[in-house]
C-alpha cells in the first residue's frame, strides 16, 4: 500500500512538471530573445546618426514650456473708434416763387454753385412794370391834391386868426387836407406793392449752397405751391455716423472727428461733435453722433460715404 501510493505522488509531481516546466522555459526563452533584440540592434546609418544627435541637443536645449499669460480685454472707451457715416445737408430748401406767372428767365442750371440771395430765375414782368408805372402816376397826383389842400388849409387857418373866415369853411379845409394826406398814404402803399410784386417776380436763393433740383424752365407757368429748384446747403455740412452703445459715456460735444471719403484719398477732413444722441437704437444697440465740417471750398457732397476716425477721449477744451 505505501509503495502504491509513493507511487502516486511520484507521478503527479511528474505531471506537473511537466505542466508547468515547458511554460517557463517559454518565457525565459523570450525574455532571452527580447533581451538579445534590445542588445542586438543594428547600428544607424552616418547621416541619421547626426540628425539624431541634433534632435537630442534641442531637445535638451529647450527651455522648459511656459503658459501663455491670459490676453487682457481692450479698454473699449480709449484710443481711436472708427465708423462709418454718411456726410448730409443741414438745410435742405424747396424754393416756389410767391406769386404765380411765367417763367421768362432761368438764371442757374442743376448741380451749380450758388450764394445766398443770388438770383435763380425770373418771371416776365411786362405787366408788372405796367402797374408799377400806374401807381407811381397815382402817388403823384395825390401828392399834389394833398399840397393844394395843405396851402388852402393854411389860409384858412390865418382868415380865422384874422375872424376874416367861418369856422365852417375852416372846417371843411382842414378835412380835406387830412383826406388828402390820407390819399397819399394810400398810393404810396400801392406803390410799394408793386414795387414788391416786381421783387417777388425773381426767385433768390435762402442759402448757399448747390442746385440739387431744377423742376422748371423758360415758358412754364409756376403756381405759388410749384417748386422750382431744391437747394442744399454744402457748407458747413453735416457728417452722421451711428456708435456702440458702450461709447455713450465717453462721447461728448467738441471731441475731434477725422473723416476720409473716396474722392479724395489720403486727404483727411476735421471736424468737431455737435450733437450725441440720446436715445439707444434697439435693434442696433447704437448711439447717433453729428459732426460738423466747414467744407469751405465746397467739395464735400451731401451722400458721400466717409469712413470716420474719433478719439472718445479727445474732448475740446
Amino acid at each position: 500500500m505505501k509503495s502504491r501510493a509513493l507511487s502516486l505522488v511520484l507521478i503527479a509531481s511528474l505531471l506537473a512538471a511537466a505542466c508547468g516546466g515547458p511554460k517557463k522555459e517559454a518565457v525565459q526563452a523570450k525574455a532571452g530573445s527580447g533581451a538579445g533584440a534590445a542588445t542586438s540592434t543594428p547600428p544607424l546609418p552616418a547621416d541619421l546618426k547626426d540628425v539624431a544627435g541634433l534632435t537630442t541637443a534641442a531637445a535638451a536645449a529647450e527651455p522648459p514650456a511656459r503658459s501663455a499669460p491670459a490676453a487682457t480685454a481692450p479698454d473699449p472707451t480709449t484710443g481711436p473708434v472708427v465708423a462709418s457715416g454718411e456726410l448730409v445737408s443741414p438745410v435742405r430748401s424747396e424754393l416756389a416763387v410767391r406769386m404765380p406767372g411765367r417763367v421768362g428767365k432761368v438764371f442757374v442750371d442743376e448741380a451749380q454753385k450758388v450764394q445766398k440771395g443770388q438770383p435763380l430765375l425770373e418771371l416776365e414782368t411786362q405787366y408788372l412794370l405796367l402797374d408799377l408805372k400806374r401807381t407811381e402816376g397815382d402817388l403823384a397826383r395825390a401828392k399834389a391834391g394833398a399840397n393844394d389842400a395843405q396851402r388852402d388849409f393854411k389860409r384858412k387857418q390865418e382868415l380865422l386868426a384874422k375872424e376874416s373866415v367861418a369856422k365852417a369853411a375852416y372846417d371843411r379845409s382842414e378835412t380835406a387836407f387830412e383826406g388828402a394826406q390820407a390819399a397819399v398814404q394810400s398810393a404810396e402803399a400801392a406803390r410799394d406793392l408793386a414795387r414788391q410784386h416786381l421783387e417777388d417776380a425773381v426767385l433768390r436763393s435762402p442759402i448757399t449752397g448747390v442746385i440739387a433740383e431744377k423742376r422748371t424752365d423758360v415758358g412754364e407757368r409756376l403756381g405759388e405751391a410749384t417748386v422750382a429748384f431744391v437747394v442744399v446747403q454744402t457748407s458747413p455740412i453735416k457728417l452722421r455716423f451711428r456708435l456702440p452703445e458702450r461709447y455713450l459715456a465717453s462721447l461728448r460735444a467738441g471731441q475731434l472727428v477725422r473723416a476720409s471719403v473716396d474722392p479724395y484719398p489720403g486727404e483727411v477732413f476735421q471736424g468737431r461733435v455737435t450733437q450725441v444722441g440720446g436715445v439707444i437704437d434697439p435693434s442696433t444697440r447704437t448711439v447717433a453722433v453729428e459732426t460738423e465740417l466747414p467744407n469751405r471750398d465746397g467739395r464735400l457732397s451731401p451722400g458721400l460715404f466717409a469712413r470716420v476716425e474719433i478719439d472718445v477721449k479727445g474732448a475740446a477744451r
